[in-house]
């Protein structure tokens, strides 16, 4: 090629051994024996102070514990082995239950770095053949800028974000999506963004580029991901806020004890203060509070849902105004031929005749359906018109028509008024009632003529997804509403809208009116959640509180939405509402068990450190415990398992079930308010006989 700088193009980069590696999807375990023993060696890594002040519970946790600890060593020095056995195991304990924790959050973490390195190996060292002034240049990708223009063809890889400007192609995405059936990318439509890393199968591109370098697609999934850098929800930080303020009063509340016990002639040691100060404070849900909102946003990765932020993800639990697009979404999207209506006096079987031949150069979706249509009811075949004179007469956006004209028959279908025009007659009134009363159910009228006169109306209908009107219903029940969109006219679209089930609709919803939408819900004070994928959703994008882009959409679409759906799945909108309000309650659950099963806590150690001075405190050893040494151990032990045990619930997620408000509350408290009250009466009484067993073993030996 003249004025092309190197002599021959690059060879098609192909990417390295795992550059295919596919994100983890749902369902797949992330109980792995090398996930498990990554997990606890950043369990070990995160006992660093500078890690654990970030959360003010653990940290306190672990400050006890390096205090205990060095009890522990100067009672073994000293020789005090009877002091040494009861520090000891409090020590041990009050370290695994700091591991425990930051166990918790490796796990979490865990999931999203695999995804992350998922990513990172499809970031290969690529080429790009960049027009210059001189013709094209081959550069190494790194050195692309904005704006500049590269040409891609089949087998290359996409050395960057960008926009096609020419050409149509087959791109393969698996390596970001996970999905391996190609997509289309073109130019001048709402599927003309391209992402830097995947691979074009077929054909060629001309692509200008959008990203800088470390500002691409794939760049932002990666550092998002990476869970170092999650930033925390604002209820997240309310909620770490007020467990650091409950631990401070309670660490007030320990250090007073202390001239109290000197007082009442029972001193008691640094340690059982300590150990009293860990079962006052909320360690379960200290502990457990960074994994649930990791997992979090883990779990929408799972449905292939990249959250470009913590708010985000935490919004989706609070929305309750859900705008959903009619095509697509809510139906199939390509309208289908239903029913065949014709005039009085015209054959049903020569509509259906007249209506196949009048499709048969009609390529659209719809088209193909009055085609099906006829030769399923009817028993038509499509003809073979051999020695027939026939000149097709495809559908195009400026006649609304397509047709045949076939041995002197002319034969039409197409919308009611151009059709009308082209018969050049006055619709009847039977005909125009025909067309008023599709309209009304939510179809769409096409007529058909012959030789100029009107022969009876095709019904086109848009099918709703199966199953989609129960799913409305649940999040009804739930107390969200439910929001149609569409371009159709009002009658058109109260009509679909009564058939699926939506609260409301917008009707010829335009850029500007689905932007006011939003704004005026906002205003009345509701969250709202949209999905699009058009540069003409952006405006309303950028003003929801939940923003899913489509990743097929357009470059303005994405960069105005806080969600991008890698797979471009319409309905996705409701699975993420679905998982925020799975977080919330998790969060919740967890707390109110997290709060009650302190209260068993308070019973084992409150009477074991004052019995001695104050004999009528026995009264509420109301487990009957062995000793204040078994009791005091037997809670600390209690106090570490726990969380270890929730630990699945907490990555898993409370099961969520559309339902009210209050009956959230209700199960809530009966399931994790009661149950964290009597669960840990059980489990330290259980503990305490294990400890007393083995007390009784260790001395008759």
């Amino acid at each position: 090629m003249p004025g092309t700088v190197t002599a021959e193009a690059p060879a098609p980069q192909t990417p390295p051994q795992g550059a295919s590696a596919r994100p983890p999807r749902a369902g797949q375990s992330m109980w792995t024996r090398d996930q498990v023993a990554q997990a606890v060696r950043v369990s070990l890594k995160k006992l660093d102070p500078r890690w654990m002040v970030r959360n003010p519970v653990m940290f306190a946790v672990e400050v006890g514990s390096v205090l205990t600890t060095g009890d522990a060593i100067r009672y073994l020095a000293e020789g005090r082995y009877s002091e040494l056995a009861f520090v000891g195991q409090i020590s041990i304990w009050l370290w695994l239950t700091v591991l425990f924790a930051n166990f918790a959050e490796a796990m979490a973490e865990g999931r999203g770095q695999a995804h992350a390195e998922a990513l990172r190996r499809t970031r290969v060292e690529t080429t790009a053949r960049r027009e210059g002034p001189s013709g094209i240049e081959v550069v190494p990708a790194t050195a692309l800028q904005r704006g500049d223009v590269v040409v891609v063809d089949a087998g290359e890889l996409i050395p960057s974000d960008g926009e096609v400007i020419e050409g149509i192609a087959s791109v393969d995405e698996s390596a970001i999506t996970g999905e391996s059936a190609p997509v289309i990318r073109e130019s001048g439509g709402d599927r003309s963004a391209v992402t830097g890393g995947t691979k074009v199968i077929s054909d060629s591109l001309r692509i200008q580029i959008t990203a800088g370098q470390g500002e691409t697609f794939l760049d932002r999934m990666i550092e998002l991901i990476e869970t170092s850098q999650r930033r925390k929800t604002p209820n997240e930080i309310a909620l770490a806020l007020l467990l650091a303020g409950l631990t401070l009063i309670f660490l007030v509340v320990v250090v007073t004890l202390a001239p109290f016990s000197a007082y009442s002639h029972s001193p008691v040691s640094v340690t059982v203060l300590i150990a009293l100060l860990v079962a006052l404070a909320p360690t379960t849900i200290g502990g457990l509070l960074s994994a649930i909102g990791i997992s979090g946003m883990n779990r929408l990765l799972e449905h292939n849902v990249l959250a470009l932020s913590g708010r985000a993800v935490e919004a989706a639990g609070d929305v309750n105004v859900i705008m959903l697009d009619k095509t697509g979404t809510l139906t199939l999207g390509n309208r289908q031929a239903t029913e065949l209506v014709p005039v009085e006096g015209v054959d049903e079987r020569h509509l259906a005749e007249v209506a196949q031949l009048s499709s048969l150069a009609d390529e659209t979706p719809e088209g193909r359906s009055i085609v099906v249509l006829a030769k399923e009811r009817y028993g038509l075949r499509e003809r073979s018109f051999g020695e027939h004179e026939a000149t097709f007469v495809p559908f195009s956006a400026q006649t609304r028509m397509s047709g045949v004209d076939l041995d002197g028959r002319e034969i039409r279908k197409g919308a009611v008024d151009s059709v009308a025009a082209w018969a050049g007659s006055e619709l009847s009134l039977e005909i125009r009632a025909k067309v008023d009363e599709i309209s009304r159910s939510g179809g769409t009228p096409l007529l058909v003529a012959e030789d100029r006169r009107v022969l009876g109306v095709i019904h086109l209908k848009d099918v709703v997804k199966e199953g989609i009107k129960e799913r409305l219903q649940s999040l009804r029940t739930a107390g969200l509403r439910t929001v149609m969109i569409t371009g159709d006219n009002p009658v058109t679209a109260a009509a679909i809208a009564h058939e699926v089930g939506v609260d409301d609709f917008l009707a010829e919803a335009t850029p500007e009116r689905k932007m006011e939408y939003v704004k005026s819900m906002k205003a009345e004070g509701f969250m709202v959640g949209m999905v699009g994928d058009g540069t003409n959703d952006a405006p309303a994008l950028a003003n929801a509180d939940v923003a899913v882009a489509m990743n097929t959409g357009t470059m303005a679409a994405r960069e105005a939405g806080n969600m991008i759906d890698l797979d471009s799945n319409p309905t996705k909108l409701i699975e993420i509402v679905e998982v925020g309000k799975q977080i919330l309650i998790t969060r919740g659950a967890l707390t109110t068990f997290s709060v009650t099963n302190d209260v068993a806590k308070y019973f084992a150690i409150i009477p074991a450190m004052f019995v001695v001075a104050f004999p009528g405190l026995a009264a509420l050893n109301v487990m009957r415990l062995t000793s204040p040494d078994t009791a005091i151990l037997s809670a600390i032990i209690f106090n570490a398992v726990i969380i270890p045990v929730l630990i699945p619930l907490a990555l898993r997620g409370v099961r969520y079930k559309a339902q009210s408000a209050l009956s959230l509350l209700r199960k809530n408290l009966l399931i994790y308010g009661l149950g964290g009250l009597l669960l840990p009466f059980a489990g330290i009484k259980l503990i305490d006989m294990l400890v007393t067993a083995l007390h009784l073993v260790s001395t008759a030996h």
